[in-house]
């Protein structure tokens, strides 16, 4: 069979016994011909490290064990492309990493990663708090033109694609299992949501069912794909745990939101904050870490998109068109609004980074 070089690559993603690893050191070996590993012989690929009797096996005989036109057939079926490494859609940040996929199956009106990435992690029985918190920093990082990426599981996860969505902004949801199976099933909708303005995306074959070797594969990936991984609400030895030791490893920020001392699920975030995690409390802290590193070790300074201002905030805001400093209550009674209202459309005007405090308590426009 003749292959093209992204279908020899969906095969060798899809066979068994052949992990990213592996994968690496037999395309360091095959001089980056994913079609030449296929047709390679035996004591060649015998010489690739990781790669024992079975696995060459599976190589050399590889139709055996992969189906490639039904594989390809499903995927027209489901509008699923797959983005390879030499793919111009494939995304940098994930090429850079020791053992990335070697390709992503890849559904969504968000065809390519065109903005920085910040993952929001958490636990899947995540109190009220902390659905609240993962709901609401995904909604203002949207706003301020990030992509926000999560797993799509129950709990924090569904809140941060949540908040993103109806913020309007992409957001990628990364399976651990093959695209043909929703995992969780109640999210169905929302993986259809996702797919409408981000990603779904997933290294896995179809058919590739949820176990606790693709859970850790997909933690990698969330947190491959972004600048930083903010980590809601955690166990000691939850799953987001495993996510934010990839990102440390990946050289990617780590942060976390506190929360009461008294809750099993506040443990793992205080464990990571005592173990020199950025402690954040507000997206304006977040924004105020990725800007340091980004002036500090980008080529290219983070520029979120022009927060998107209701009637009343524009109307707060014009006030402070002239560079004057005013007191909150300048603005109510230049305004004549109440003052609960002021302070709030203030508040999330510092949010937006439209405002600034300044230290004897007035405001001032940035």
């Amino acid at each position: 069979m003749d292959l093209s070089n992204n279908d020899a690559l969906l095969v060798l993603n899809g066979v068994p016994h052949v992990g990213p690893v592996m994968l690496r050191h037999l395309m360091d070996e095959f001089s980056n011909d994913p079609v030449a590993v296929l047709s390679g012989d035996r004591s060649k690929l015998l010489r690739v490290k990781g790669i024992g009797e079975k696995a060459a096996g599976v190589l050399l005989d590889w139709p055996k064990y992969f189906d490639l036109e039904k594989e390809k057939q499903k995927m027209a079926t489901s509008g699923i492309r797959f983005v390879d490494q030499w793919d111009s859609a494939y995304p940098a940040s994930l090429a850079q990493l020791y053992d990335p996929p070697i390709g992503l199956y890849w559904r969504g009106e968000y065809t390519k990663v065109d903005r920085p990435c910040v993952a929001i992690v958490g636990t899947r029985r995540a109190t009220l708090y902390g659905r609240k918190v993962a709901k609401r920093f995904g909604s203002e990082l949207a706003r301020m033109g990030f992509c926000v990426v999560s797993g799509m599981a129950r709990g924090t996860d569904t809140a941060a694609h949540e908040g993103a969505l109806e913020a309007g902004g992409p957001t990628l949801a990364v399976f651990g299992c093959g695209m043909d199976i929703i995992y969780p099933p109640e999210n169905l909708e929302l993986s259809r949501e996702i797919a409408s303005k981000g990603a779904l995306l997933s290294e896995f074959p179809f058919g590739r069912r949820v176990d606790r070797q693709t859970f850790p594969m997909r933690n990698r990936v969330v947190a491959g794909l972004c600048e930083a991984v903010i980590v809601v609400e955690s166990a000691a030895a939850g799953g987001s745990m495993i996510t934010a030791r990839f990102a440390g490893e990946q050289g990617r920020q780590v942060m976390a939101v506190p929360g009461r001392i008294d809750q099993e699920s506040s443990v793992g975030c205080h464990q990571l904050i005592r173990d020199g995690a950025t402690m954040i409390t507000s997206v304006a802290q977040v924004l105020e870490e990725l800007r340091y590193r980004s002036s500090e070790q980008m080529e290219v300074p983070l520029e979120p998109a022009p927060p998107k201002l209701d009637e009343r905030e524009s109307a707060l805001i014009s006030l402070f068109a002239g560079g004057e400093a005013l007191s909150a209550d300048q603005l109510v009674e230049r305004l004549q609004w109440p003052y609960p209202e002021v302070s709030a459309l203030l508040m999330g005007l510092e949010l937006k980074r439209l405002v600034a405090k300044r230290s004897d308590g007035g405001y001032e426009s940035t």
